[in-house]
């Protein structure tokens, strides 16, 4: 469920119009629901009660000081990957109690930065980077509670570019060296060994996988705690998928995975954390653009919009379908048309969709990319010169630009020109 929709024949986002949004910021921009945001973060937290727990938003698929600064206010932590999602957490007010950092290339100067500003934890993925957080945190005199993540070689059944749990993935370390990793985090000092973190996926549109992976967690926690390890916390990671494509069968709701989680994990007594990202924060934010040209070519004619690849590239990236709707409510049963809807870049890649059933449109139409505010905005660039995207966020009537369009000249004078030449 979302905030976006027809009222009095034209798209709103609450109670908001896009078109007026568009009236004053230009497209192509991003706009993001409030209500939308508040609604997913409260369903995972929901989900889990009578558990110990924390839900953090992982930081990479939305991370705008504003989305952060709201999701903070309701109670969230955060999940971060970089020093920069670690600032940014920090800048919005979220306590380094309530910051786990994540990723597998943590460097020296990062480990440097959340010890300084505190930390939740850190989640360990490898036995060389366990060794220079023992000796960072050494240096600085402080002790750090630390998780070690597991590949449990499962297959999530999503896109290969983003399955992370099994044997040939990058991430974590194998399941079946855990008790000699585990046994070496415990004999370095400044580390403080307090749990597993899984994560095996995103995008995932069955509860099996994360079934499969969380008995072999719970499996785990028994073994180390046998070994004398004090396992009393498992991050989950996060992961869970949401419908891109209306019509098609929905992934499972946060009830049903909160529920899985209860009847496999909740015997072991500990905290749970689990990092959604994508299911808070993907159908919260919608990305509208306009028609510049429609072209007639050989046996196809294309919908050439003002938005392109480096504005959204998952479709680029991933192959990723969005649900693309125009900003005026089309009739009831009316005509449609099939339209290659394609942006201006100058590659063949630069293209939204293929033979998309769309009503007839017209140059200077609008129209709104569906489950857009996860992995949109953030993964934006401005190849082709072209400035980065706005940001707009809503709640209820009123709405603000959370991050403005730059200029040519203010994206051309961030370069420098050496006196030499």
């Amino acid at each position: 469920m979302d905030h976006f929709n027809y009222k009095d024949g034209e798209l709103h986002a609450e109670d908001v119009p896009l078109a007026e949004i568009a009236a004053q910021v230009g497209t192509p921009f991003y706009c993001y629901s409030t209500a939308t945001l508040e609604r997913h973060f409260r369903l995972f937290d929901e989900a889990l009660e009578g558990l110990d727990h924390m839900v953090c938003f992982a930081v990479k698929a939305a991370s705008n000081q504003a989305i952060l600064t709201f999701l903070a206010g309701l109670g969230a932590g955060m999940d971060v990957v970089s020093g920069g999602e670690y600032a940014r957490a920090r800048a919005a007010g979220v306590p380094g109690a309530r910051i786990v950092f994540s990723g597998v290339g943590k460097t020296r100067a990062e480990m440097r930065m959340a010890l300084e500003g505190g930390v939740r934890q850190v989640n360990l993925e490898s036995e060389p980077e366990m060794e220079v957080l023992s000796a960072v945190a050494t240096e600085m005199g402080v002790e750090v509670p630390v998780t070690v993540r597991v590949n449990p070689d499962v297959d999530a059944r999503t896109h290969a570019k983003i399955a992370t749990g099994k044997a040939e993935n990058k991430f974590g370390i194998p399941i079946s060296r855990a008790r000699e990793v585990y046994a070496h985090a415990a004999r370095l000092p400044g580390l403080r060994v307090i749990g597993i973190d899984v994560h095996i996926g995103s995008q995932l549109t069955d509860l099996e996988p994360f079934r499969m992976a969380y008995r072999k967690v719970a499996d785990l926690t028994r073994t180390l705690r046998a070994d004398g390890h004090d396992i009393t916390r498992l991050d989950l990671g996060g992961g869970l998928g949401i419908p891109y494509e209306r019509g098609n069968n929905a992934p499972p709701l946060p009830v049903e995975y909160g529920r899985m989680i209860h009847q496999e994990l909740a015997g072991l007594g500990c905290e749970i954390e689990i990092e959604p990202g994508r299911l808070v924060a993907g159908n919260a934010g919608v990305m509208v653009a306009s028609v510049i040209y429609v072209k007639s070519g050989e046996g196809r004619d294309f919908l050439i919009l003002d938005a392109a690849m480096n504005d959204l590239v998952r479709p680029a990236m991933y192959d990723a379908h969005h649900d693309i709707v125009p900003l005026r409510e089309p009739a009831p049963g009316g005509d449609m048309h099939a339209y290659d809807v394609v942006g201006p870049v100058c590659e063949t890649g630069d293209t939204f969709a293929r033979a998309r059933p769309l009503p007839p449109l017209a140059a200077g139409d609008m129209v709104a990319f569906r489950g857009a505010g996860a992995y949109g905005a953030v993964m934006a660039s401005e190849y082709n010169s072209r400035p980065l995207v706005p940001e707009v966020l809503v709640k209820g009537d009123q709405f603000a630009v959370i991050r403005a369009r730059p200029s040519f000249d203010e994206m051309i004078n961030r370069d420098t020109i050496p006196p030499w030449l």
